[in-house]
């Protein structure tokens, strides 16, 4: 007799419920977060009509759709997933041009980002490019995988869509996510293999063009010399990360407790949106920083191991790309809250308001868990497998 109705079943649930734990958690704990951080600066405006539930409400719409592609992107068998690959990033790449179109996409602070309409919901296109291009990138570099020391036929592909998507981005006035996005690509082309003299060559053309970008902008300026010399401009570029300082150092050990942190409100304009982290930290302490960093942690790990596990190249690189995009926007936004980097405007996952940003958080985090439950079927198979061979021997 197989045991397979006794023992496939545990080992395929306990790594990937593991990993639906982790995402639960954390979309659950950005919620409360974002309801305490933005009642008291959306009641007072009328812009938000003095609604002080106006982002969490809209965050919940984005998060219960995102819940539900998360299910569906952990269920779905991704060899069909393939098939559309070349639509996805079609339609990517026009939902981001769209954006530059007078009339459909929507411009805040100086920055053409969005899609949609003036005050109601709206759509940032440029977050779908952080699922889009992974899934891309994965499928490419395990098509051409024998081919990767050809340039024309290899390379080259890959790279005309990463630079594609960069140059969209940064025409919306969105450097730091253009950037941040070729940065994390370019950890996808390493980790495929691509010969290391194309490699070197990409980041020394990459280097120098971001260097070139960002004094094309005196507000990017502006933001590194602050970095640089902290104290140069307190009162304008600096007041932001500084404030954000005072804010994580005012949460001490045990945290104010939810709701009543005062310098979140006084202090740290829209901590709402980028800057949420310090509303967390004054309100959890480093207690709660502790904990946050325990489910992010083992996020990854969980993440990384159905990378390293998985059988297939396609799922190694996506479940990696994907990881890899959650771990570091991650630590990119708190390094910026706590001063270690120059502002980037890149929004924490699962927390910062923005409902494109979670629901697209949401779904890769579904195509791991998918990937993750995958590689536990087939060892429950391969299982399978050895005890049949060992009874009918």
């Amino acid at each position: 007799m197989y045991q397979l109705d006794i023992e496939q079943p545990a080992v395929r649930l306990r790594e990937d419920h593991a990993l639906g734990a982790c995402v639960l958690l954390l979309t659950g704990l950005g919620l409360v977060t974002l309801y305490s951080s933005s009642y008291a600066f959306a009641s007072r405006f009328e812009g938000f009509n003095n609604d002080g539930l106006y982002f969490v409400s809209r965050q919940i719409k984005f998060g219960l759709a995102g819940l539900v592609l998360f299910f569906i992107a952990s269920l779905v068998n991704l060899e069909w997933v393939r098939k559309f690959i070349k639509l996805f990033v079609f339609v990517t790449a026009i939902l981001c041009a769209l954006t530059l179109v007078p009339g459909i996409g929507v411009e805040k602070n100086s920055a053409s980002r969005w899609i949609g309409r003036t005050g109601g919901l709206t759509y940032q296109p440029s977050e779908l490019v952080k699922l889009v291009l992974p899934l891309y990138l994965a499928h490419i570099f395990d098509k051409k995988r024998d081919g990767l020391d050809r340039l024309s036929t290899g390379v080259l592909p890959p790279i005309l869509v990463t630079v594609l998507f960069f140059v969209l981005i940064h025409l919306q006035n969105n450097f730091s996510t253009a950037v941040f996005i070729a940065l994390n690509a370019l950890a996808i082309f390493f980790l495929a293999g691509v010969p290391l003299r194309f490699f070197i060559s990409a980041v020394i053309m990459f280097i120098p063009i971001s260097a070139l970008l960002i004094l094309m902008k005196e507000h990017r300026v502006m933001r590194f010399m602050t970095f640089i010399k902290p104290n140069m401009d307190p009162l304008g570029v600096g007041y932001q990360v500084r404030n954000s300082l005072l804010t994580i150092i005012s949460g001490g050990f045990w945290g104010k407790g939810i709701g009543q942190g005062t310098w979140k409100i006084s202090s740290v304009p829209e901590v709402h949106s980028d800057f949420i982290f310090s509303a967390f930290a004054e309100e959890a302490g480093f207690l709660g920083v502790t904990l946050f960093f325990v489910l992010i942690a083992a996020f990854a790990v969980l993440g990384y191991r159905a990378a390293l596990h998985s059988e297939s190249v396609f799922q190694q690189l996506l479940a990696f790309g994907l990881v890899t995009t959650i771990l570091s926007q991650t630590l990119v936004n708190i390094a910026v809250v706590a001063g270690t980097l120059p502002p980037t405007g890149i929004p924490l996952p699962f927390f910062s308001a923005g409902g494109s940003s979670l629901a697209t958080t949401l779904i890769c985090a579904g195509l791991i868990v998918n990937v993750s439950r995958r590689n536990a079927i087939s060892r429950g198979a391969k299982n399978f497998t050895t005890r049949g061979a060992q009874n009918v021997q």
